[in-house]
């Protein structure tokens, strides 16, 4: 970890990796889901937006030409980001892959997808450009807890997502995984459950990890069925929360994200979450006043 920051952000990760800043450009790659489809349903996760958690993702040259204006050396990874983008036939993600790696500009790539759409023949693509290429896959866990996954509808089990996990690794492929605090009927308890199923190593090794603040949107399952949830009354409850969580991970495991994005829009509740720096700036604040590190918890 860097002398300035209390845990391991990806930010510095990348910065050593690609020697300057590099930014994520979401990609919508045309991808469904087999919880929309009706391979699996057709409602989606209850909390998923109706855009399938895409909503930020635009073209690559309208994002870049955006963004250098702020970082004008910046690196750049394409984020295949919306639904869930391994599932499809592998010549078709073939395709769809190496189009934005074979993009200049681009440094890597990201792919976001659920535990259940790796099959064999995905994987071996996934590991073809894994030898030549910076990557990461993203899998979506979001809770360790099998009632939360049946009442969320995830479509997935904790062993779909052991599996994956594992035949990621014996390809060297890195795993960043999502997990939502907030979850409707979870307790602290639960949420620490589930980083530490993440965390102990006995799942699987991951490269990084994902805490999302659950965001009730509109067009969601959530919305319709628990309209007046609200995960957490305040700012300082989250930022509590996610600072104990810190220190029960590993320090080498890189932190990609201590919050959610959702469109003002959208966003029904908490009514505070768009408040992204706000946030960020009360954990620091927090690990800061409490002298406390990432993995501080973790015995000795």
């Amino acid at each position: 970890m860097e002398n300035n920051t209390r845990f391991n952000s990806i930010n510095s990760y990348l910065r050593k990796v690609f020697g300057r800043k590099t930014v994520k450009l979401s990609i919508d790659g045309g991808f469904t889901c087999p919880n929309r489809d009706g391979t699996l349903g057709t409602g989606g996760c209850a909390f998923c937006s109706p855009d399938g958690s895409g909503e930020m993702a635009s073209d690559i040259d309208g994002q870049i030409e955006l963004l250098s204006k702020k970082w004008p050396d910046a690196a750049y990874i394409g984020y295949f980001q919306s639904h869930t983008n391994t599932y499809e036939p592998v010549e078709d993600l073939r395709r769809k892959y190496y189009s934005v790696l074979q993009d200049p500009r681009i440094s890597g790539i990201a792919i976001a997808t659920r535990p259940d759409c790796l099959s064999d023949e995905v994987l071996d693509l996934l590991s073809e450009i894994n030898q030549n290429h910076f990557m990461w896959v993203e899998l979506g866990l979001q809770t360790s807890n099998p009632e939360t996954m049946k009442k969320m509808n995830l479509g997935y089990t904790t062993e779909d997502f052991r599996r994956s996990v594992k035949e990621l690794n014996r390809r060297n492929i890195k795993v960043v995984t999502h997990l939502i605090l907030g979850l409707p009927g979870e307790s602290e308890e639960d949420m620490f459950n589930s980083v530490k199923f993440l965390t102990s190593g006995e799942n699987g090794h991951i490269f990084g990890l994902k805490l999302h603040l659950l965001n009730v949107v509109k067009g969601s399952t959530l919305a319709a069925t628990m309209p007046d949830y609200t995960p957490f009354s305040s700012i300082e409850e989250y930022c509590d929360l996610v600072v104990k969580i810190l220190e029960i991970i590993p320090p080498d495991i890189t932190i990609h994200r201590l919050t959610g994005d959702a469109p003002r829009s959208l966003l029904i509740t908490p009514e505070w979450s768009y408040r992204k720096r706000t946030i960020l700036n009360t954990i620091n604040k927090m690990m800061n006043e409490r002298d406390v590190k990432q993995g501080d918890k973790i015995p000795k």
